[in-house]
């Protein structure tokens, strides 16, 4: 067994914005169903939707702030997690990095500096909890100076660093080195300095003991100029210790007991699907139709995620015979654009804007198609869904969507491999193609049924990954 400390900026269901949260809330779970001792720390935001009891446990200092620790559980587990109080840095309303108008926190590298600082206490075992860690395993940049500052402590515990989107690195300012009081020696281009800015990524890549990343194929994709972000080299210099790991998805995620849907299905009654695209079609208002194809799409509206490829090609693809839910927000212009698009066709396109978790799952159950056709995706999780659901996914040959969709083709149509729809180019033309050949094969429902069930039977779940996270913690 080992003591593991887990360093997230977020935990679902306490508090969300991405994929990183619902890691959060998995990984754990499953690394302590193998015995292992987990044990998360998160900042203590305002918006935090705790429902277990909360605990003070201990009050220390980190410079001139006073650090309140808070212990609670996450739901449905025996997983304890300590919130790092700090008032004036986490109590504040809405999202934990930017503001309502989107922009990053002008104190962001203050913030999360003092809750590196904190978690980096709970490990030494100087935080008054007579809990010592075995390991640390921090989750992108908001955690990246925890291998940095841990690389300088006596008798440290080891560090594992995942990265779960490169994209985003917390880059601050130089100038702030002295105002975070980073030490000297982590300063230098080897360490946390990057192109006369302070990277706080970095620090996580640098110094980490082993870095994961949530699949195979974007470990290599993050060791290009293309998508490496001016870190490829560091990458690539350390690509003995880079390991790629693909996410799980568990049990929330499951048609059999889903609370959210219409009725409930497994593969041996994939004919009760029907009642969920029913029920989607009727809450968006679309005409109910069975026998027409429903492309669903839950996603932040922005161009990483191929929304740009989407409008381009959009005209033409409410010519066929689809209809089109989505679900997300993201850059204003694609929101007008999908607007206008949803006024222009409303027995066609539907689009709600925002995040809403029950009509999520409602989407990947009533859904027959799930389109993600990503520029990059470090892992993805709603392809994973979407085949648990049976609603096949439409994915550009990309990061975590390459490792987990196999491609409709005569061949692995004939050995029943075949799970969702691939497409290499990251263009309009080769997104429309694909919609293309989903609409022609839509209409040979045993070739559909088949592929439905083949996907339905691939194994997402957590155990195995947990596994191959215990096989790194034990290598270090």
């Amino acid at each position: 067994m080992k003591k593991i400390l887990f360093v997230t900026s977020e935990v679902y269901p306490l508090i969300k914005t991405g994929g990183l949260a619902d890691v959060s809330n998995s990984l754990p779970k499953a690394l302590s169903q193998t015995g292992q001792d987990v044990k998360l720390v998160i900042p203590n935001y305002h918006g935090l939707k705790i429902t277990a009891p909360v605990i003070e446990r201990s009050l220390f200092k980190i410079g001139t702030h006073t650090v309140r620790l808070l212990e609670t559980m996450l739901p449905d587990s025996d997983v304890g997690i300590w919130l790092v109080d700090c008032p004036e840095y986490f109590d504040i309303s809405g999202n934990p990095y930017v503001d309502f108008a989107g922009n990053a926190y002008g104190n962001n590298a203050e913030r999360f500096a003092l809750f590196c600082r904190a978690a980096i206490e709970i490990a030494m075992n100087r935080a008054g909890l007579d809990w010592t860690a075995d390991v640390v395993h921090c989750h992108d940049w908001q955690t990246g100076l925890v291998p940095a500052l841990l690389s300088l402590e006596y008798k440290c515990p080891p560090t594992v660093f995942t990265i779960h989107n490169l994209a985003y690195q917390g880059l601050f300012n130089g100038l702030m080195a002295a105002t975070l009081q980073l030490p000297s020696q982590l300063l230098s281009p080897d360490g946390l300095e990057f192109f006369s800015m302070i990277s706080f990524i970095k620090g996580g890549i640098a110094y980490a003991d082993k870095i994961t990343t949530v699949s195979p194929t974007y470990a290599q994709d993050i060791q290009t100029a293309e998508l490496g972000y001016g870190l490829e080299g560091l990458l690539v210099y350390r690509n003995q210790d880079l390991i790629g790991i693909i996410n799980g998805i568990d049990d929330d995620w499951n048609p059999q007991i889903d609370p959210f849907i219409a009725k409930n299905y497994s593969v041996d009654t994939l004919a009760d699907k029907k009642e969920n695209k029913k029920a989607l079609q009727t809450h968006f208002n679309l005409p109910v139709d069975e026998n027409i194809l429903l492309i669903g799409l839950i996603s932040r509206l922005v161009e990483q995620k191929g929304i740009d490829m989407i409008l381009g090609c959009l005209s033409e693809m409410l010519t066929f015979p689809i209809q089109f839910v989505l679900l997300g927000s993201g850059d204003k212009g694609f929101e007008k654009q999908l607007r206008e698009f949803a006024q222009a066709n409303p027995n066609k396109l539907s689009l709600t804007l925002g995040y809403d978790e029950a009509l999520a799952h409602l989407i990947e159950a009533g859904a027959d198609v799930f389109l993600m056709p990503s520029r990059f995706e470090p892992c993805g999780l709603n392809q994973m869904y979407s085949q648990r659901y049976g609603t096949l996914p439409i994915v550009r040959k990309t990061g975590g969507l390459a490792d987990t969709v196999v491609d409709t083709l005569p061949s692995t149509i004939s050995d029943k491999t075949a799970t969702g729809f691939v497409f290499n180019e990251a263009s309009e033309g080769a997104l429309l193609e694909t919609i293309k050949r989903v609409v022609m094969l839509y209409g040979f429902p045993e070739i559909w049924h088949q592929i439905q069930v083949n996907a339905m039977n691939v194994d997402f779940s957590w155990k195995s990954s947990a596994e191959q996270y215990i096989d790194v913690y034990s290598k270090i």
